[in-house]
């Protein structure tokens, strides 16, 4: 799938409807864990340069909502600042509005939970529209799918960093997924 390319030709930064029915898009994701909200307070408290402010994003589907809120109060009582908590929605004309409100204030980092195809349109705004940073954006397990990075074409997300529902982690790099296991644990 070229989805980068047709994007390029066209100007716009948005998945076309024959694209994503086309591409085997993952489903809703399924709820956090603890140990995937310990990982990700691990992979940020390890991050340099120090990360003490981290804006949230999140999907408006309930699972991906309620990550958010665990990761927020997690973060909170750990000490850490979220001066903005925003939501997309998974359609949308083009995902501007919350783009913008997702990249203001220069946070230290960025944590996002969401589906698939929500996540790939809001990233791929962000990287037309804004300053975002994709090395600086850490994700819950439902984006370490490649078909996230099929779907938000493959420089869209490069660098960005998240962890597993096992406590493990992933990283974007070169158009595909790197899986870590978690500290302490072998490879399999």
């Amino acid at each position: 799938m070229t989805v980068t390319g047709r994007a390029a030709r066209s100007g716009s930064p948005l998945i076309r409807r024959g694209d994503v029915a086309g591409a085997a898009a993952p489903g809703r994701p399924a709820g956090h864990t603890p140990a995937e909200t310990a990982a990700l307070l691990d992979l940020l408290t390890a991050a340099r340069p120090r990360v003490e402010t981290v804006t949230v994003g999140h999907g408006r589907d309930a699972v991906s909502r309620a990550a958010a809120q665990a990761f927020v109060r997690s973060w909170e009582d750990a000490g850490g600042t979220v001066p903005a908590v925003v939501d997309w929605p998974e359609e949308a004309a083009s995902w501007l509005r919350p783009a913008r409100r997702f990249a203001a204030g220069d946070p230290d980092a960025w944590v996002v939970a969401g589906t698939a195809l929500g996540w790939a349109q809001m990233s791929r705004r962000l990287r037309h529209s804004t300053g975002w940073e994709p090395r600086r954006t850490y994700g819950f397990a439902c984006l370490g799918d490649v078909r996230v990075v099929e779907l938000a074409g493959p420089a869209t997300l490069e660098g960005m960093r998240g962890v597993a529902a096992d406590g493990s982690a992933w990283r974007i790099g070169r158009g595909l997924i790197t899986y870590y296991p978690r500290p302490g644990e072998s490879p399999r």
